[in-house]
């Protein structure tokens, strides 16, 4: 297993890979909200200044990613206050590479990288249907900070807000 930073020449496979990663969740949302987050996770919003795309690869081959976005980045687009610390975005490992540690081992990247910087915290969001990654962040030890949490869409689905003390 292999962590590095994503080369530009792999945004696009990238972006294409991560929305195959999210799109078993199509089916426990509405339609609007899974536009919404398609739209998201395969946006530029991954080539803004000061952010970290890393990938895992397996074999010379890619089969996962994260962003990690700086602090006080208006990572959300509004929906969130900008906050003190560097939120991991976007975790994705492909379906058939689940299990094998890959998600662990890019969090673990992130907090390294958050630490580097002396960060105290590290923070993420994650839908409520999410559940797999829920259980994987507070297996982490994240914990859920409702005061951040939103609803992107006018449909009752909140994305939760998480932190770890790092």
């Amino acid at each position: 297993m292999k962590i590095r930073d994503a080369k530009l020449d792999e945004l696009d496979f990238i972006r294409e890979q991560r929305v195959a990663a999210y799109v078993e969740h199509s089916a426990a949302i509405p339609a609007a909200h899974w536009q919404a987050l398609k739209q998201a996770i395969s946006s530029e919003a991954d080539r803004q200044d000061g952010v970290e795309l890393i990938v895992c690869e397996l074999d010379e081959k890619i089969v996962g990613s994260a962003v990690l976005f700086p602090a006080k980045t208006d990572a959300y687009e509004g929906k969130v206050e900008e906050l003190d610390y560097p939120e991991i975005r976007m975790l994705a490992v492909t379906p058939e590479n689940r299990g094998k540690g890959i998600a662990s081992a890019l969090i673990a990247e992130c907090i390294r990288r958050s630490k580097a910087k002396n960060h105290k915290f590290i923070g993420l969001h994650t839908g409520e249907f999410m559940k797999q990654a829920i259980q994987l962040y507070t297996k982490h030890g994240f914990e859920h900070l409702p005061q951040y949490d939103f609803v992107p869409a006018d449909d009752g689905i909140v994305v939760k807000a998480f932190r770890l003390g790092i």
